[in-house]
């Protein structure tokens, strides 16, 4: 008996310390804002901005700060520090409250569904590694698609990938192209062209990450999303309770810069366990 005892309790004893770790992986955090309470849970696969939204949230930083810019349709944006004393006229959206942080786009497992939560950054331009914002971030309001839209997506898509990948190859053969052409020698560019191509078409074959999943189709169809954002953003987490507030956050009424004419603010961002 002594030995079932102690048995079972090293079961209990495993078994809550294996929840308590899942739970520290996925992290739960209540923002009370002026409209209401949305719930969002961390995904554990984007560690580095599951880490620095809980310090951020522990710290309070969120306390106070504005939804600054809000698009219907589209997504609320938040976490810019300068917003949390701002005058009615003041521009927001360049404030910042850490260090920016490596992209973590854990693409298409995390997609840009209705609910998600995900990291604002700067633009490609300036940033083509999709660095995130230290602090800022955005939930998904989105719209419902029909499949025809999205296999127009896809269409697009897949015509950057090539162009992409046509852009990258030709540099690679830079030197034989010039080769050809001081030359005049059309056949053997013809060739080299054809085999780009080819070889355009065999990765694509092979990793076509131009279509979206199962899974992205039938959310875009159904709750509905921001599809042409996908694999572009770090999404770090989800909404679990709340989407009507988000809603009616989205559904506000904007002036300049797409900031809310009312203030709508994060009351308090709270772990929830």
């Amino acid at each position: 008996m002594r030995y079932i005892f102690i048995a079972t309790a090293l079961f209990i004893m495993t078994t809550t310390t294996s929840c308590r770790s899942k739970q520290d992986l996925s992290p739960t955090v209540r923002l009370e804002t002026t409209y209401g309470n949305i719930i969002v849970r961390l995904h554990a696969e984007t560690p580095l901005h599951r880490d620095n939204f809980m310090r951020l949230v522990d710290e309070g930083f969120y306390d106070g700060i504005l939804f600054h810019r809000v698009i219907a349709d589209f997504m609320i944006q938040t976490g810019d520090p300068d917003s949390r004393n701002a005058t009615p006229d003041q521009r927001l959206g360049t404030g910042d409250g850490a260090e920016r942080l490596p992209a973590e786009i854990v693409y298409p497992q995390f997609f840009h569904k209705r609910g998600a939560l995900a990291a604002a950054r700067q633009g490609d331009q300036i940033n083509p590694e999709r660095l995130s914002s230290g602090s800022q971030f955005y939930i998904v309001q989105g719209r419902v698609f029909s499949n025809d839209e999205l296999e127009m997506m896809e269409f697009q898509r897949r015509r950057r990938a090539e162009q992409a990948l046509f852009q990258a190859k030709s540099r690679e053969v830079q030197d034989e192209i010039v080769l050809y052409q001081n030359a005049g020698n059309q056949e053997a560019l013809n060739a080299l062209r054809d085999r780009i191509i080819a070889e355009i078409e065999q990765e694509l074959a092979e990793n076509p990450s131009y279509r979206f999943t199962e899974e992205q189709r039938e959310a875009y169809t159904t709750i509905g999303g921001t599809p042409h954002l996908d694999g572009e953003y770090t999404v770090f987490g989800q909404v679990i309770e709340g989407l009507d507030i988000v809603e009616k956050i989205s559904r506000t009424q904007t002036g300049v810069a797409d900031r809310p004419v009312e203030d709508i603010r994060i009351i308090s961002a709270r772990r929830v366990r």
